[in-house]
């Protein structure tokens, strides 16, 4: 459970750090599993529906970028939805009905896993309200030296900024038209353990980890229980059975939010990586001294 306080500062900053909120055996049992799922990287020379594999990947030096929807692979990242201590957090921001919405890995290679260009992920699943939000797991000790989630803070309360390209979706804002003062981010980080709150609204990234330290971020995606998704539900059984704490709901509750839709649907599919190739003007730039563009 988290304080009013630090529940006032995620409703103004738009994202908080709850420091080891996982033991260390808890955080030890999530790495196995995740080094269980991207074993079969070894066995793969290009990304499938499970892992995400980077561009300099080969069967003799796996480099995964992603895992994709890990709590359908493996019974600890199910578990994980559902834990207790992580929804007493969300039950203070979120209210006491909660809907768990997906989940992924973004491993961060040692000596430059790669960027994730400035984005809000409410781009790409807006709902009814925006009572949206994302949690993120620290599976590595983070610092500034290794790719830590930056935010832009009360970016949350501003537009729902382009993320298209060439009149197609891409999951990523181009900083030469959004004018925000991005120096303002600032980074998220915390011994392994320690979670991440961050509003869907949120304007964030992550440069590259240019150290010699691994970065693995376990990301799930959690809704109030009467935030709908605007893009529809395919499976109403499978959007039932992903209820994680109290009731569900028949009765959307619209709040007004500004709204853009992720369509048409980016060129190239697979992951936020791959739709953010298409971007023409990067703001991470693997030549800066720490991963950002020198002019920054």
């Amino acid at each position: 459970m988290i304080t009013e306080a630090k529940a006032q500062e995620y409703r103004d900053k738009g994202y908080i750090v709850v420091p080891s909120l996982l033991t260390p055996a808890e955080v030890a049992e999530i790495v196995a599993a995740a080094d269980s799922v991207m074993g079969r990287a070894k066995e793969l020379d290009r990304s499938d529906e499970i892992l995400d594999l980077d561009d300099a990947h080969t069967r003799h030096a796996p480099l995964v970028r992603r895992i994709k929807n890990p709590n359908q692979h493996h019974e600890v990242f199910a578990r994980l939805a559902k834990q207790p201590r992580i929804l007493d957090v969300l039950e203070k921001v979120l209210g006491p009905d909660i809907r768990f919405h997906h989940s992924k890995l973004n491993n961060k290679s040692a000596g430059g896993g790669a960027a994730v260009e400035w984005h809000q992920d409410w781009a790409f699943y807006p709902h009814t309200n925006d009572d949206v939000l994302a949690v993120g797991i620290y599976l590595d000790d983070c610092g500034l030296d290794n790719g830590p989630l930056l935010c832009v803070p009360g970016s949350h309360k501003g537009p729902t900024f382009d993320h298209h390209v060439d009149g197609a979706f891409c999951g990523a804002m181009d900083p030469t038209v959004a004018k925000l003062d991005y120096g303002k981010a600032e980074a998220l980080y915390g011994p392994a353990g320690s979670i991440t709150v961050h509003h869907a609204r949120m304007v964030h990234g992550s440069a590259l980890n240019r150290s010699n330290r691994t970065r693995r971020l376990y990301l799930m995606g959690y809704t109030a229980a009467d935030a709908w998704p605007l893009l529809g539900v395919p499976d109403f059984a499978a959007y039932e059975a992903m209820m994680v704490r109290g009731r569900s709901t028949l009765a959307p509750r619209i709040k007004e939010a500004p709204i853009r839709v992720p369509f048409p649907v980016a060129k190239n599919q697979g992951s936020i990586y791959e739709n953010q190739k298409e971007l023409k003007h990067r703001f991470f730039d693997e030549d800066g001294p720490d991963g950002r563009r020198a002019a920054e």
